[in-house]
This record gives C-alpha cells, structure tokens and sequence, in this order.
C-alpha cells in the first residue's frame, strides 16, 4: 500500500514540475511610463522623450490604460512569424598588391 502511495506522490510531483517548467519557460517583461495615446485596441507609451512603445492589447488583457495616466505594462514577446533566408557567404577580399 505504501508503494501505492510514493507513487501517485511521485506522478504528481512530475507532473507539477512539468507544469511550473511551462509557465517559467515563458519570461515576462515590463515597462513604465505614461499613455500618451489610446486608438482602439492599441496604446502608446511614452518613458522618455527619445523611447515611446506601442501595444497592443486583447480580450484577455486586464486593466484599461487612459491617456496621461502613468503605467507599467507587463507584456511577453511570442514570435508571429520566422522567415528563414539562406546565408549568403562572404568573398575572401583579394590579397593587396605590392
């Protein structure tokens, strides 16, 4: 019976950790300043005078970001679309002339 038991706790204890390996596989990022524009379902926000971001936002975004206010956004980086071209070599440059 014991047995029975260590295992189920180890089937869980895998499986938790599978779990929790998923979510920390996905890092998330932050950045503060103040909402300078809102148009739909895109924001813009503005840290510095030379750094302003755009995002955009969906159903599953919590929070409703309002012009002037100051925000931190958290957001994570997924890639859409990954275009692979084929590296073109590089000619070796001609030896100099003496």
């Amino acid at each position: 019976m014991k047995r029975i038991y260590v295992g189920v706790f180890v089937i869980l204890a895998l499986m938790l950790a599978c779990v929790a390996g998923g979510y920390a596989a996905t890092k998330t990022y932050q950045f503060t300043g103040v909402v300078k524009s809102v148009e739909g379902t895109t924001f813009s926000v503005e840290k510095s005078a030379k750094e302003t971001w755009t995002f955009e936002t969906s159903k599953d975004t919590k929070g409703t970001p309002k012009a002037g206010d100051k925000v931190t956004v958290f957001y994570k980086m997924v890639a859409t679309e990954i275009e692979n071209r084929p590296s073109t070599p590089t000619k070796p440059a001609p030896p100099k002339k003496k």
